[in-house]
């Protein structure tokens, strides 16, 4: 009898000491629980294709540039045709590049601590807001000074409504995450959608820069567009490389492999998700 309690206290205690180990392993991060790298050729493969990202939306930017700068005339804020020049060199910077790195940092940031990463996400996405509304600023100025309506075209009513769901998205992901003042409940059904309208707005500022570019041919070489003249390659190969863009953000975003790893104690202490004690494991981001 004694030495059968002895074996159970020996069992319990040894319980214990294993219970309290793991706490300490995942309080201190000792063991390399959250790290759940991915193989050797899947780490290389996502490494070449966060560095094509940025390749491309690096080019687009430069592109864009060279093609204002080159064949209109460069920059200015004065209310002419330069000042114009400031909205497709702004919406490519903020609403397709930037936007699109702000999404990136839950990919390549993967297993640093969430709130650090949810602070990068919203300053980069606030960046991209104010250089976005340059641009927007940058042309009803110059629509204003030469007297040309505003509103008309495919190209404004669906960079209007880009630009305004992305302030919206902007406010909601501040109020909700960065700022919470929603219900834990409320939050974790909010993530879904606010992790798809942001696919989604990188989608609709791509289709929206492609309007705008094709717009812009029409207006200034539309009688030369037909015989290749090298603005009209540039801006062809400006549209390609941000379609090729969005194309790898959207494959980096939604790829499962590349999602950040759960981690059980964020998801119990984070203000974003349920707590442990009310149920439930949400999807992270």
């Amino acid at each position: 009898m004694t030495m059968v309690l002895s074996k159970n206290r020996t069992n319990l205690n040894g319980y214990v000491l294993q219970m309290f180990t793991d706490e300490a392993v995942i309080m201190h991060g000792s063991f390399p629980i959250m790290d759940e790298s991915l193989p050797c050729s899947g780490r290389s493969i996502f490494a070449v294709l966060v560095g094509a990202s940025q390749l491309l939306g690096l080019t687009a930017v430069v592109l864009t540039g060279v093609w204002m700068g080159k064949y209109h005339g460069g920059y200015a804020w004065d209310g002419s045709a330069q000042e114009f020049n400031l909205h497709p060199l702004c919406m490519v910077l903020g609403l397709v590049f930037l936007h699109g790195d702000a999404i990136l940092v839950y990919r390549v940031f993967r297993n640093e601590a969430k709130r650090n990463i949810k602070i990068l996400h919203g300053i980069i996405h606030l960046l991209a807001l104010i250089i976005s509304i340059v641009g927007f600023v940058a042309v009803f100025d110059f629509h204003k000074a030469a007297k040309i309506p505003d509103m008309y075209s495919l190209h404004s009513w669906c960079g209007m409504i880009t630009m305004v769901l992305f302030c919206v998205q902007w406010v909601m992901g501040l109020l909700f995450f960065l700022f919470p003042v929603a219900s834990s409940q409320l939050r974790a059904v909010y993530l879904p959608v606010h992790i798809f309208c942001g696919l989604l707005l990188l989608v609709m500022a791509v289709g929206s820069s492609l309007l705008g570019i094709t717009e812009k041919l029409l207006f200034s070489i539309m009688p030369t567009y037909s015989l290749f003249p090298a603005e009209g390659v540039l801006a062809n190969v400006l549209g390609i490389v941000l379609v090729c863009f969005g194309a790898v953000l959207g494959y980096l975003i939604t790829k499962e492999d590349y999602r950040r790893p759960p981690n059980p104690e964020e998801e119990a202490l984070s203000v974003h998700f349920k707590t442990l004690t009310e149920g439930g494991t949400p999807a992270t981001p």
